[in-house]
């Protein structure tokens, strides 16, 4: 246990928390980064595990939290050399098998652009009982880190998460951007920064408007977080000049111009909100728009 981290117990007061027991595989979500983000349920399974497997978002100071265990490393970075999914998911049934307490940990929420749902169906195939912890995803905890409300309703009322690339890297080719781009006001892109070219070409000759407000946050809800706000136009562009690295969110939609109101981390580092109204409502916040 570090220093930087309080002792908690493995049974915390006042619930009837559930006992990670040999044999189960509990697939857990981490958060987008800070620590803080964890669930109870999360800090509870990190207790008593006596295995864990986690993934290249899951920040150090979170295994921390499970001195008593193995740690296994089984992380997957595009274009660097990574463990294959069937591996990790058989060493989880291996591993099962052997009688560990085993928590697997993967950055934000397990079933959200995560795998979750394939490595819990090959453990349920092969007979080992799971338990899912739902984590706080980075398209929405990492916005909201950022200022950016994923949802506001004078802005939208549907929001859409996309993959930026599929199993083999690329850009989805199974996606209709044509229907993306005209469905839902505010799109919410996990790991696009590679493709961002490709995904705002698609975008704008599907019909979005070039000056559409968009945000780029790399590292969400970490010390190194960086925010970038920059037009769909001028998106790709932007990011190559600024050097920003993955992982990062791409948020397009109105919805970014909250920023200049709810940058809440620049507040307390001293700095003056840019625009108290930036969507031009001429209403207090509280005061519905006519109609």
């Amino acid at each position: 246990m570090t220093d930087s981290h309080p002792s908690f117990p493995t049974r915390l007061a006042g619930h009837d928390w559930p006992e990670l027991k040999p044999g189960w595989v509990w697939l857990c979500g981490a958060g987008p980064g800070d620590p803080g983000l964890l669930t109870l349920h999360a800090l509870n399974a990190l207790n008593q595990a006596d295995v864990v497997i986690y993934d290249a978002l899951v920040q150090q100071d979170i295994l921390a939290w499970a001195p008593q265990a193995r740690h296994i490393y089984a992380g997957k970075r595009g274009g660097k050399p990574s463990a294959k999914q069937r591996d990790i998911s058989l060493q989880l049934v291996d591993l099962a098998r052997a009688g560990h307490k085993v928590l697997r940990l993967k950055g934000g929420d397990p079933f959200v652009f995560g795998r979750g749902g394939e490595e819990a169906q090959t453990l349920v195939q092969h007979g080992v009982p799971v338990r899912i912890i739902p984590g706080i995803s980075a398209g929405i905890g990492g916005l909201a880190y950022a200022g950016i409300p994923v949802t506001h309703r004078d802005v939208n009322q549907s929001v859409t998460f996309v993959t930026g690339h599929d199993q083999s890297g690329e850009t989805p080719c199974s996606l209709d951007w044509q229907a993306i781009a005209k469905g839902s006001q505010v799109l919410v892109i996990y790991m696009g920064m590679k493709h961002a070219a490709q995904i705002t070409a698609s975008l704008l000759a599907a019909g979005r408007p070039a000056d559409e407000p968009c945000a780029v946050v790399s590292s969400a809800t970490t010390p190194d977080q960086k925010v970038l706000e920059t037009t769909l136009g001028q998106m790709a562009a932007d990011i190559e000049a600024s050097g920003m690295e993955p992982p990062a969110i791409l948020c397009v939609g109105r919805s970014v111009l909250m920023r200049q109101v709810l940058d809440w981390q620049g507040m307390m580092a001293g700095d003056a909100p840019r625009d108290l109204d930036p969507l031009g409502r001429g209403l207090p916040a509280e005061v519905s728009c006519p109609g």
